[in-house]
């Protein structure tokens, strides 16, 4: 993975830390192919509440599908996920 898009997830990864993840989702949707980019593009759309979009971007990424109540912690995991490739 390129600088590039490692700095975009971040950037993605700290937008939904905040809770908005509309801005998550204009960085997310530039890259549909990139593992790390389709987990957290499943996190916008949980948090969004649309679970079905959801589902498919995780699936996309190859995640089990979390309980909504675990988003916190699917937020920490990917935050290590981006980390470990710095």
């Amino acid at each position: 993975m390129t600088r590039a898009r490692t700095d975009d997830l971040s950037s993605a990864l700290d937008h939904l830390e905040r809770g908005d993840w509309r801005a998550a989702h204009e960085i997310v949707q530039r890259d549909e192919d990139g593992t790390l980019a389709c987990w957290a593009h499943g996190i916008v759309h949980l948090m969004e509440g649309d679970a079905s979009n959801a589902r498919y971007w995780y699936r996309r990424a190859g995640r089990v599908f979390p309980e909504p109540t675990r988003i916190e912690a699917e937020l920490k995991a990917l935050r290590a996920a981006i980390g470990s490739l710095a």
